[in-house]
């Protein structure tokens, strides 16, 4: 791939101790599932579509879930992308289940995990895993011993099921923790304009050459309101995802994004987030948001 394109999709970066680089702008798959991450999505050539544009523009790191649908995603994956393209990175996390009522719940045992690395072997019709988040239980990081789960991940990883392990929503002391036991190589967290509760470990991770891979980068399921970045969006002639994915780039160059779509026409406008120039007076007010998101009302 061109120089161009690397400086189009944010430059590139390259996990610590693998042989694994990939361009900052990726793609996160959770809403090529259906409503609520569940079931098939209503267009299935659309969901194809998205992800066979997302790699032909460049994109090589690519974030999943076995849980995503449940299955569902990870079957799309391969049909639209298998055999996977050279140096296409697809990394998936474990630590939940979807039983039939279509909730979220924990599955954090060994065996849980070992059953979760196998589905997602199966659906995305691999051999061994590049690289393997083990998703802490929570709606937010909360302190609590994660040894037996990463423990469990770096047997799996010994039987070359596993090549890499990473870690989601975890606190700065979880990740201490699990260094202890074997080498982690990314981080995924929530984190964006107006949740900064991650400065600190971001640039600790940033010291160690360690990415951090925000998800949520507009909040989400609920997403940010903000005046000032949608003030900002519209000087810039940019959409407020542009501008929140632009800053995100600039605030720490171990920032990898995985923003998410089912649509070619928004996949397109994230990916553009990249060639997005953000002046210091912009950045100034930009970093005033979280400050105000933080105020009591």
């Amino acid at each position: 791939m061109s120089e161009i394109t690397e400086t189009m999709l944010g430059g590139r970066f390259t996990f610590p101790g693998t042989s694994l680089t990939v361009r900052r702008i990726g793609y996160g798959a959770m809403q090529l599932a259906g409503p609520g991450v569940w079931g098939p999505p209503k267009d299935p050539d659309g969901a194809i579509a998205v992800l066979r544009e997302a790699v032909a523009a460049g994109v090589n790191h690519i974030d999943t879930s076995d849980f995503y649908g449940p299955h569902i995603t990870n079957q799309i994956i391969r049909q639209a992308l298998h055999p996977y393209p050279t140096g296409l990175v697809i990394v998936t996390k474990l630590g939940a289940r979807r039983p039939p009522d279509k909730s979220w719940q924990p599955a954090i045992s060994p065996y849980d995990l070992t059953e979760g690395v196998h589905d997602n072997l199966r659906n995305l019709g691999l051999d061994a895993l590049d690289i393997v988040n083990y998703r802490a239980t929570g709606a937010s990081p909360a302190e609590g011993s994660i040894a037996e789960q990463v423990t469990a991940l770096a047997d799996l990883r010994r039987k070359g099921l596993i090549r890499h392990i990473g870690l989601s929503n975890v606190t700065a002391a979880q990740l201490a923790e699990a260094q202890a036991i074997t080498d982690i190589v990314c981080v995924q967290n929530n984190y964006n304009l107006a949740q900064r509760h991650d400065d600190a470990l971001i640039d600790d991770l940033a010291r160690q050459g360690i990415p951090y891979v925000p998800f949520f980068p507009l909040g989400g399921f609920t997403p940010l309101q903000s005046s000032t970045l949608s003030d900002v969006a519209g000087r810039l002639g940019a959409t407020q995802m542009q501008v929140a994915l632009a800053w995100l780039l600039r605030r720490s160059p171990n920032i990898l994004l995985i923003p998410g779509t089912s649509s070619v026409a928004h996949l397109r406008e994230n990916l553009a987030a990249g060639q997005l120039t953000l002046s210091p007076q912009v950045l100034e007010e930009l970093d005033g948001i979280a400050a105000t998101a933080e105020a009591p009302h």
